[in-house]
C-alpha cells in the first residue's frame, strides 16, 4: 500500500480547504434554514479532514475539450471578491483531473463541459466526508436535467453567469442548492465559460458509490 503525503507536507492543497470553508462561512444562506444547516454541515465535514490531516494524492493532470476555457474563467473569477480562493485553485491546478463522470455523454457535451474532484473518495486530498470539486462550462453550454440520490448539493458560481431550471441568473458570489432527488438543469450565458466550485454532502456510502446519471422525469 503506498503511503501518501499529508495536508501537512501539501500546505497549497490545506490553504484551498481553508479558502473553502471560508467560502461556506461568509456566504449568506438568505434565510433559509435548510442553506444554512447545508453550509454548517460543509464546514464541519471540511474541519474534519483538516483536523485528520488527510492523505494527499497528487495526480497528472488529465484534460478535456472544455479546459481551454479554464484559464479565462480563472481570469474572470480573479476580479471577483472571491479572488483568494481563485488564486488558491491556481496553486494546483496543475493536478486537476478533468472528467466526465457519466458512461454516456450526450452528443456536444462532451465539448462544453468537465468536472474536476479536488476532494473526496477519489482525491487528490482523499476523504470520504464530503466531495469538493470544480465545474467548468464553455459559454452558451446546457448541462442536462439530473439528479443525486441522497445527497445534498450546492453550487458557487466563481466566474460567468449560470441559470437554474430557468429560474433566476446566478452571477458570481451566488450559491445555488439542490436537496436530495432534485432535478436540475443549468444554463450558460453566451459570452464567457462558467466556473463553479460544488459541496455534496451526504452518507458515506451515498458519496463512495454515487451514481452520475441524466434523468428525462417523468413523462407527461
Amino acid at each position: 500500500m503506498t503511503d501518501h503525503p499529508r495536508l501537512l507536507d501539501r500546505p497549497d492543497w490545506l490553504y484551498l480547504l481553508r479558502d473553502y470553508y471560508e467560502l461556506y462561512r461568509r456566504l449568506s444562506a438568505g434565510g433559509s434554514a435548510k442553506i444554512r444547516t447545508h453550509q454548517k454541515n460543509v464546514r464541519e465535514s471540511i474541519n474534519r479532514v483538516i483536523k485528520a490531516n488527510a492523505e494527499v494524492r497528487e495526480l497528472e493532470p488529465v484534460s478535456k475539450p472544455v479546459s481551454a476555457h479554464l484559464r479565462r474563467a480563472l481570469d474572470n473569477g480573479r476580479m471577483e471578491r472571491h479572488a483568494p480562493f481563485i488564486r488558491a485553485l491556481e496553486s494546483v491546478q496543475q493536478h486537476f483531473v478533468w472528467q466526465y463522470g457519466y458512461e454516456k455523454v450526450p452528443r456536444g457535451l462532451e465539448q462544453k463541459y468537465a468536472y474536476a474532484e479536488l476532494a473526496g473518495p477519489t482525491g487528490p486530498v482523499i476523504t470520504d466526508e464530503v466531495i469538493l470539486g470544480l465545474v467548468l462550462f464553455a459559454p452558451g453550454c446546457t448541462y442536462p436535467a439530473h439528479a443525486h440520490s441522497g445527497i445534498s448539493e450546492s453550487y458557487i458560481c466563481l466566474s460567468g453567469a449560470v441559470s437554474e431550471n430557468d429560474q433566476g441568473v446566478y452571477a458570481p458570489g451566488s450559491l445555488i442548492f439542490n436537496p436530495p432527488e432534485q432535478r436540475h438543469r443549468i444554463t450558460v450565458a453566451d459570452q464567457n465559460p462558467a466556473l463553479l466550485c460544488y459541496a455534496w454532502t451526504g452518507e458515506r456510502e451515498k458519496l463512495a458509490n454515487q451514481k452520475m446519471v441524466f434523468s428525462r422525469g417523468p413523462k407527461k
